[in-house]
């Protein structure tokens, strides 16, 4: 009876790896395309002070809110330029953002 748990185990465990896998992708990408201006880490500060750290996006908006927006286009007022995520990046950058969240 305690062997059915033990097989189980890995079928359990490979949502996580997948979801780190994930998680890891949206740092990449956000590390090379948005840190020349946001902080993207959990303590560092943006090189332009008028970029929101990503950990604090949680405070203005849902990160699930976002999705509709990278993948069609995000666009703000100031100098950040318009970004189109392709839709295999739109997830990924999302699990990166919730993962980091001071909330």
């Amino acid at each position: 009876m305690r062997a059915l748990p033990l097989l189980l185990l890995p079928f359990l465990a490979t949502p996580l790896l997948d979801n780190d896998a994930q998680i890891a992708k949206g740092q990449a990408f956000a590390e090379a395309n948005c840190a020349r201006c946001h902080a993207v880490g959990t303590t560092d500060h943006s090189p332009n002070p008028r970029s929101i750290p990503f950990r604090f996006v949680g405070r203005l908006y849902p990160i699930d809110y976002l999705a509709e927006a990278l993948a069609e286009g995000i666009a703000v007022s100031h100098e950040m330029p318009e970004f189109v995520l392709e839709a295999d990046q739109v997830e990924p950058l999302l699990l990166y953002l919730d993962s980091i969240q001071v909330r």
